[in-house]
């Protein structure tokens, strides 16, 4: 009986395998987006109605023009893909919020949230793409529904492969894995994903015309910001080490400069 349950698991995990279409990289997708997208609306609702929304400024402009560039990167690229179907149900938003954790994230769908103590950090738009890039990644790759898979397989295995697991238990196991705290939402990816999401990041910036050779300026000063390697910032709680971004960035970077000289955004 044991041996037939790992069988179907196996067959099941299998079955529900999604690729990141810019890295290759599969993982596991139990959620669809139709089931994923509301809750991880509401839960970016949330932070905004218990949050400082700024409007108006230079910084605010800035994030709306990259996070406008990128959403036009990721659209461009699935459609040159012939996978624009990929992204219905994406409802983009880049907000600023005024805090001084040095922090910013994408929920799935496409909703975006920076952190004014970040901006010191990125300094221009070009930093500021790296890392919304970096985010936006996470969400294209599928990175929230892989961990709300894994959390779901861990607590109802048995029901999944029944066919029995209630809509409670996957709102459930997205609460879990969206985390809204006084810090925002803390997602906690594998580092596996932190260096997919990098990857997939470093080509959007790209494709949206900044300069993709500027990306490890800007880790370093993320790097140094939390205190070096031991990386003190929430932000880096796991996140490859420094060596290991970098060198994969750097193997990356032919591809990237490719996109960017690519780019009609390239200079503007």
């Amino acid at each position: 009986m044991k041996k037939l349950f790992l069988t179907l698991a196996g067959v099941l995990v299998l079955a529900s395998c999604a690729t990141n279409p810019v890295t290759g990289r599969k993982s596991l997708a139990l959620v669809s987006n139709a089931e994923l997208f509301p809750s991880s609306f509401t839960e970016y609702s949330k932070v905004l109605k218990e949050g400082k929304v700024v409007t108006g400024t230079n910084d605010a402009k800035m994030i709306q023009t990259v996070g406008t560039r990128l959403e036009y990167a990721a659209k461009e690229y699935y459609k040159q893909k012939g996978i624009s179907s990929q992204l219905d149900g994406y409802q983009w938003q880049f907000t600023l919020l005024q805090a001084n954790e040095v922090n910013a994230w994408c929920m799935p769908g496409g909703k975006v949230a920076v952190y004014s103590g970040i901006l010191p950090v990125t300094k221009d738009a070009t930093g500021l793409a790296v890392v919304l890039g970096h985010e936006i990644g996470h969400a294209l790759a599928g990175h929230g529904a892989e961990k709300v898979s894994q959390t779901v397989m861990a607590q109802y295995g048995g029901q999944i492969l029944g066919g029995a697991t209630s809509n409670s238990q996957w709102a459930n196991a997205i609460g879990q894995v969206y985390n809204v705290t006084g810090q925002g939402v803390l997602l906690n990816y594998s580092r596996k994903m932190e260096l997919d999401a990098d990857i997939t990041g470093l080509y959007l910036m790209a494709m949206a015309g900044y300069d993709p050779s500027q990306a490890t300026s800007f880790w370093e000063r993320m790097s140094a910001n939390s205190g070096g390697a031991g990386n003190n910032n929430d932000f880096f709680s796991t996140h490859p080490s420094d060596a290991t971004r970098i060198a994969k960035i750097r193997e990356a970077l032919p591809t990237a400069l490719a996109y960017y000289n690519a780019s009609p955004y390239k200079g503007k």
